[in-house]
Protein backbone atom coordinates (compact mmCIF):
# COMPACT_ATOMS: atom_id res chain seq x y z
CA UNK A 1 0.00 0.00 0.00
CA UNK A 2 1.46 3.39 -0.96
CA UNK A 3 1.57 6.11 1.48
CA UNK A 4 -0.81 8.13 -0.18
CA UNK A 5 -3.10 5.88 0.71
CA UNK A 6 -2.23 5.32 4.01
CA UNK A 7 -2.97 9.37 4.73
CA UNK A 8 -6.08 9.36 2.48
CA UNK A 9 -7.05 6.56 4.77
CA UNK A 10 -6.13 8.59 8.16
CA UNK A 11 -8.01 11.25 6.73
CA UNK A 12 -11.45 9.62 6.09
CA UNK A 13 -11.41 8.41 9.70
CA UNK A 14 -10.39 12.02 10.82
CA UNK A 15 -13.22 13.38 8.74
CA UNK A 16 -15.78 10.96 10.41
CA UNK A 17 -14.58 11.98 13.34
CA UNK A 18 -14.73 15.50 12.99
CA UNK A 19 -18.57 14.63 11.94
CA UNK A 20 -19.58 12.42 15.08
CA UNK A 21 -17.85 15.14 17.47
CA UNK A 22 -19.86 17.15 19.92
CA UNK A 23 -18.92 20.28 21.41
CA UNK A 24 -17.86 19.44 25.07
CA UNK A 25 -18.79 15.50 24.52
CA UNK A 26 -15.52 12.78 25.18
CA UNK A 27 -16.06 10.54 22.22
CA UNK A 28 -14.90 6.67 22.28
CA UNK A 29 -13.84 5.70 18.40
CA UNK A 30 -13.90 1.88 17.74
CA UNK A 31 -11.19 0.51 15.01
CA UNK A 32 -11.52 -3.13 14.65
CA UNK A 33 -10.76 -5.55 12.45
CA UNK A 34 -8.39 -8.70 12.06
CA UNK A 35 -4.72 -9.79 13.35
CA UNK A 36 -2.13 -7.75 11.39
CA UNK A 37 -4.76 -5.83 8.84
CA UNK A 38 -3.08 -2.60 10.86
CA UNK A 39 -5.50 -1.19 13.09
CA UNK A 40 -2.23 -0.50 15.44
CA UNK A 41 -1.07 2.00 12.86
CA UNK A 42 -4.20 3.47 11.69
CA UNK A 43 -5.13 4.13 14.96
CA UNK A 44 -2.10 5.46 15.65
CA UNK A 45 -1.54 7.86 12.63
CA UNK A 46 -5.29 9.14 13.38
CA UNK A 47 -4.63 10.08 16.85
CA UNK A 48 -1.42 12.55 15.64
CA UNK A 49 -3.19 13.56 13.13
CA UNK A 50 -5.67 14.70 15.86
CA UNK A 51 -3.38 15.99 18.09
CA UNK A 52 -1.44 18.06 15.31
CA UNK A 53 -4.46 19.52 13.78
CA UNK A 54 -8.12 19.95 15.52
CA UNK A 55 -11.76 20.42 12.92
CA UNK A 56 -11.35 24.51 14.09
CA UNK A 57 -7.25 24.53 13.48
CA UNK A 58 -6.35 24.06 17.37
CA UNK A 59 -4.28 21.28 18.71
CA UNK A 60 -6.96 18.20 19.68
CA UNK A 61 -6.41 16.11 22.34
CA UNK A 62 -6.89 12.51 21.74
CA UNK A 63 -5.69 9.31 23.10
CA UNK A 64 -4.97 5.99 22.12
CA UNK A 65 -6.38 2.96 23.74
CA UNK A 66 -5.22 -0.79 22.48
CA UNK A 67 -7.43 -3.79 23.41
CA UNK A 68 -4.26 -5.49 23.57
CA UNK A 69 -4.06 -4.95 27.74
CA UNK A 70 -7.15 -6.83 28.79
CA UNK A 71 -5.31 -10.01 27.43
CA UNK A 72 -5.61 -12.35 30.23
CA UNK A 73 -2.42 -13.27 31.86
CA UNK A 74 -0.58 -16.61 30.98
CA UNK A 75 -1.10 -18.02 34.36
CA UNK A 76 -5.06 -17.84 33.79
CA UNK A 77 -4.62 -19.03 30.33
CA UNK A 78 -2.47 -22.21 31.06
CA UNK A 79 -4.95 -23.00 33.87
CA UNK A 80 -7.71 -22.59 31.42
CA UNK A 81 -5.72 -24.79 29.09
CA UNK A 82 -6.15 -22.03 26.53
CA UNK A 83 -2.09 -20.71 26.42
CA UNK A 84 -1.92 -21.52 22.68
CA UNK A 85 -4.71 -19.76 21.85
CA UNK A 86 -4.01 -16.43 23.33
CA UNK A 87 -5.34 -13.96 21.19
CA UNK A 88 -8.32 -15.62 20.81
CA UNK A 89 -12.18 -14.18 21.86
CA UNK A 90 -11.91 -16.25 24.51
CA UNK A 91 -8.43 -15.27 25.89
CA UNK A 92 -9.23 -11.67 26.50
CA UNK A 93 -11.08 -9.97 29.70
CA UNK A 94 -14.26 -8.95 27.54
CA UNK A 95 -15.84 -7.70 31.28
CA UNK A 96 -12.87 -6.00 32.19
CA UNK A 97 -12.83 -4.25 28.95
CA UNK A 98 -15.96 -3.14 28.57
CA UNK A 99 -16.30 -1.61 31.96
CA UNK A 100 -13.38 0.63 31.28
CA UNK A 101 -14.62 1.74 28.34
CA UNK A 102 -17.82 2.47 30.50
CA UNK A 103 -16.17 3.94 32.75
CA UNK A 104 -14.33 6.16 30.32
CA UNK A 105 -17.44 7.50 28.85
CA UNK A 106 -19.59 8.15 32.17
CA UNK A 107 -17.26 8.79 34.65
CA UNK A 108 -14.66 10.89 32.23
CA UNK A 109 -11.64 12.55 33.67
CA UNK A 110 -8.07 10.97 33.68
CA UNK A 111 -7.66 7.18 33.74
CA UNK A 112 -4.87 4.71 33.81
CA UNK A 113 -5.80 1.73 32.21
CA UNK A 114 -3.29 -1.80 31.40
CA UNK A 115 -1.09 -2.13 27.90
CA UNK A 116 0.69 -5.05 27.14
CA UNK A 117 4.57 -5.85 25.76
CA UNK A 118 4.51 -7.89 22.98
CA UNK A 119 8.20 -8.51 23.20
CA UNK A 120 7.41 -9.68 27.31
CA UNK A 121 4.42 -11.15 26.50
CA UNK A 122 2.49 -9.48 29.75
CA UNK A 123 0.44 -7.40 30.71
CA UNK A 124 2.17 -4.06 32.52
CA UNK A 125 -0.74 -2.17 34.55
CA UNK A 126 -1.88 1.47 34.30
CA UNK A 127 0.70 1.45 31.20
CA UNK A 128 -1.67 3.86 28.92
CA UNK A 129 -2.49 7.26 30.52
CA UNK A 130 -5.72 9.36 29.57
CA UNK A 131 -5.59 12.78 30.45
CA UNK A 132 -8.34 14.62 31.52
CA UNK A 133 -8.62 16.86 28.59
CA UNK A 134 -8.47 13.83 26.39
CA UNK A 135 -12.01 14.76 24.12
CA UNK A 136 -11.16 11.90 21.36
CA UNK A 137 -10.50 7.98 22.85
CA UNK A 138 -9.33 6.07 19.93
CA UNK A 139 -9.82 2.77 20.45
CA UNK A 140 -8.80 -0.36 18.62
CA UNK A 141 -8.69 -4.31 18.70
CA UNK A 142 -9.57 -7.37 16.66
CA UNK A 143 -13.05 -7.47 18.91
CA UNK A 144 -14.63 -4.68 19.05
CA UNK A 145 -17.63 -4.77 16.49
CA UNK A 146 -18.38 -8.60 17.60
CA UNK A 147 -22.20 -9.19 17.15
CA UNK A 148 -21.73 -11.58 20.91
CA UNK A 149 -21.97 -10.68 24.51
CA UNK A 150 -20.11 -8.49 26.04
CA UNK A 151 -18.97 -6.91 22.92
CA UNK A 152 -22.47 -5.86 20.90
CA UNK A 153 -22.70 -3.92 24.60
CA UNK A 154 -20.32 -1.02 23.42
CA UNK A 155 -21.74 -0.24 20.20
CA UNK A 156 -23.55 2.35 22.22
CA UNK A 157 -20.77 4.25 23.77
CA UNK A 158 -19.23 3.93 20.26
CA UNK A 159 -19.65 7.29 18.69
CA UNK A 160 -17.92 5.95 15.89
CA UNK A 161 -16.47 2.88 14.01
CA UNK A 162 -14.32 1.74 11.58
CA UNK A 163 -13.57 -2.08 10.35
CA UNK A 164 -10.21 -2.34 8.66
CA UNK A 165 -10.10 -5.12 6.07
CA UNK A 166 -7.21 -6.57 4.36
CA UNK A 167 -6.90 -9.97 2.47
CA UNK A 168 -6.73 -13.11 3.97
CA UNK A 169 -2.92 -14.10 2.28
CA UNK A 170 -1.81 -10.72 3.68
CA UNK A 171 -3.04 -11.48 6.73
CA UNK A 172 -1.14 -14.60 5.92
CA UNK A 173 2.24 -12.89 5.40
CA UNK A 174 1.97 -10.35 7.97
CA UNK A 175 1.02 -12.67 11.12
CA UNK A 176 4.04 -15.01 9.09
CA UNK A 177 6.07 -11.81 9.88
CA UNK A 178 5.38 -10.87 13.44
CA UNK A 179 6.26 -14.52 14.45
CA UNK A 180 9.18 -14.69 13.15
CA UNK A 181 10.31 -10.82 14.27
CA UNK A 182 9.63 -12.76 17.81
CA UNK A 183 12.15 -15.26 17.15
CA UNK A 184 10.09 -18.22 16.48
CA UNK A 185 11.29 -20.59 13.60
CA UNK A 186 9.48 -21.19 10.01
CA UNK A 187 8.27 -23.81 11.42
CA UNK A 188 6.70 -22.49 14.70
CA UNK A 189 5.32 -19.02 13.17
CA UNK A 190 3.52 -21.42 10.60
CA UNK A 191 1.67 -23.51 13.01
CA UNK A 192 0.87 -20.31 15.20
CA UNK A 193 -0.67 -18.67 12.33
CA UNK A 194 -2.57 -21.68 10.97
CA UNK A 195 -3.93 -22.97 14.57
CA UNK A 196 -4.57 -19.98 15.92
CA UNK A 197 -4.27 -16.56 14.55
CA UNK A 198 -6.05 -17.05 10.94
CA UNK A 199 -8.89 -18.97 13.10
CA UNK A 200 -9.03 -15.33 14.89
CA UNK A 201 -9.40 -13.30 11.78
CA UNK A 202 -12.05 -15.47 10.37
CA UNK A 203 -13.67 -15.29 13.46
CA UNK A 204 -13.42 -11.30 13.21
CA UNK A 205 -14.71 -11.13 9.53
CA UNK A 206 -17.86 -13.04 9.65
CA UNK A 207 -19.01 -12.37 13.62
CA UNK A 208 -18.68 -8.59 13.14
CA UNK A 209 -21.45 -6.29 12.74
CA UNK A 210 -20.88 -3.11 10.15
CA UNK A 211 -19.19 -0.16 10.83
CA UNK A 212 -19.33 3.58 10.19
CA UNK A 213 -16.76 3.23 7.70
CA UNK A 214 -14.46 0.58 6.06
CA UNK A 215 -11.13 0.93 5.05
CA UNK A 216 -8.39 -1.56 3.08
CA UNK A 217 -5.51 -1.16 5.07
CA UNK A 218 -2.32 -3.54 3.85
CA UNK A 219 0.36 -2.33 6.06
CA UNK A 220 3.99 -3.56 4.82
CA UNK A 221 7.26 -2.85 5.32
CA UNK A 222 7.10 1.14 3.32
CA UNK A 223 4.55 1.59 6.32
CA UNK A 224 6.38 0.58 9.12
CA UNK A 225 7.90 4.44 10.00
CA UNK A 226 4.55 5.72 9.01
CA UNK A 227 1.85 7.09 12.12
Amino acid sequence: MSLATHQANVTAVVELIKRRAQAGERMIVAIAGPPASGKTTLAEAVVERLNTVGSSGEPRRAAVLPMDGFHLDNETLQARGLLARKGAVETFDANGFCAAIRTIVEEGGAQHLPGFDRDEDRVIPNQIHIAEEAQVIVTEGNYLLLDQSPWRELRPMFTASVFVKAPIEVLRVRLLERWLDQNLSQQEAQKRVANNDLPNALHVLSRSVDADLFVEHEVHDDLVEVG
